[in-house]
């Protein structure tokens, strides 16, 4: 009988090289942001590498469907609805139109930060920058100010700001879903670090820019700009409601599914608006991440990483959050957040790490323009008008970065 030859590659070890370099190429386009001489983004990539975990036999269908959390995607879909009602019926503006009324040119600069900061703590922060920034730049043409400070104040005003809750950013409502941890735990654990957050980003920006409280021509005093308050009200009574139920400990998902019927129900507001302001390409890349994920854990990649990860101390909360914020810059935070979820095990405190990882992750944002999506918006919206570049942004993120991460985790090691 003749002796049976080992082969040099087992087909376990095809499947693993297979799986590594899905989930490379993946990472590489949402860490560049596009595949390079392509017009491949991030959310088409989710598909492309979704696609090919299933077509290469990584991921089965039972598998793809325990590795899709649903309730975050309903969670961010409900708020989305939300939001856009919200926006329909000129809530942004008409929040605009009271800062600029009631606060003096010396005070616009604070009064974005904060502003922006709590609208971002209870609605997506993606969305808030995406329809405030074209209001910002009005009100600077209005007060005849440099809008660059105050752009740059809506960008890390609303990544702070958004550290609060569960529903400030797309990667909270991720930690929120899968970690257990309450909306009403997570204020208390969070709220203090992006309070204090926003007082740094003023000082910070105050320095800065020395010029913009300086006096200018007013060029429209905004007096005959009123926004109709009537189509406010139930959209604001939805709103309330719904933050009111995620403070009383009912499902989030739940909730916000709700309110957004609420919203969709309502007679004199057509649905097609809103669902035109649906950021589905957001959806698309959580669906596509999730089964990129459940392909890695299935052919023993994210094994392979979290064994790799024990050599770093990861227990020390300084070097953990390091960890995140450079791992947040490299590939953005929502995919580092489904990357770096899977080391709760080794982690003794795992409400702490799933505090430190929405905290860190969150304010990593503010380091680079590429940081969040949000600062994109932002530097996008300004266009043509405005020209923000990396440097001038390095120059206010580094800063407001190191010192709000630091503020996080001492709050989060002896008070969280």
């Amino acid at each position: 009988m003749a002796p049976q030859i080992t082969p040099f590659i087992s087909i376990p070890q095809i499947r693993l090289g297979i799986g590594w370099a899905i989930f490379f190429a993946s990472y590489l386009v949402f860490a560049l942001g596009r595949f390079p001489r392509t017009k491949i983004n991030r959310p088409t990539m989710a598909i492309i590498g979704a696609t090919l975990m299933f077509g290469f036999r990584l991921l089965g269908p039972e598998q793809a469907v325990r590795s899709i959390d649903f309730a975050t995607i309903v969670l961010l879909f409900a708020m989305m609805l939300i939001v856009a009602g919200l926006h329909s019926a000129g809530f942004f503006e008409w929040i605009t139109e009271h800062v600029v009324e009631h606060l003096a040119p010396a005070h616009l600069l604070p009064g974005v930060i904060f502003t922006s900061g709590i609208l971002s703590a209870f609605l997506i922060n993606d969305v808030v920058c995406l329809f405030m920034a074209p209001l910002i730049l009005n009100v600077c043409r209005r007060v005849a100010k440099p809008a660059n400070p105050y752009l740059l104040a809506l960008a890390v005003g609303s990544n702070i700001g958004s550290t609060a809750t569960i529903t400030g950013n797309p990667q909270n409502i991720l930690i929120g879903a899968v970690s257990g941890i309450s909306y009403r735990e997570f204020l208390k654990g969070l709220a203090p670090v992006a309070l204090i957050g926003l007082f740094i980003a003023w000082g910070a920006l105050h320095w800065l820019y020395p010029d913009h409280g300086a006096p200018g021509e007013i060029a429209d005093n905004g007096a005959s700009r009123r926004i109709p308050t009537g189509g406010l009200l139930f959209p604001l009574g939805v709103l309330i409601g719904v933050l009111a139920g995620f403070v009383a400990g009912f499902s989030p998902a739940l909730v916000a599914a709700l309110g957004a019927v609420l919203l969709l129900a309502r007679r004199s507001q057509p649905p097609e608006e809103i669902y035109r302001e649906v950021d589905w390409s957001l959806l698309i890349l959580f669906v596509g991440l999730f089964l990129i994920m459940g392909g890695a854990e299935t052919s023993g990649i994210t094994g392979q990483m979290l064994h790799a990860a024990e050599h770093l101390n990861l227990r020390n909360p300084w070097i953990l959050s390091g960890v995140i914020v450079v791992v947040s810059n490299l590939v953005s935070n929502v995919p580092a957040v489904m990357l770096l979820k899977g080391l709760t095990h080794q982690i003794p405190n795992v409400r702490q790490f799933w505090l430190l990882l929405a905290m860190a992750s969150t304010l990593a944002g503010n380091l680079t323009i590429t940081g969040s999506i949000a600062n994109i918006i932002v530097v996008e919206k300004a266009k043509p008008a405005i020209h923000i570049g990396y440097r001038e942004y390095l120059r206010v993120g580094v800063p407001i970065t190191l010192a709000t991460v630091a503020v996080g985790i001492l709050w989060i090691q002896f008070a969280g």
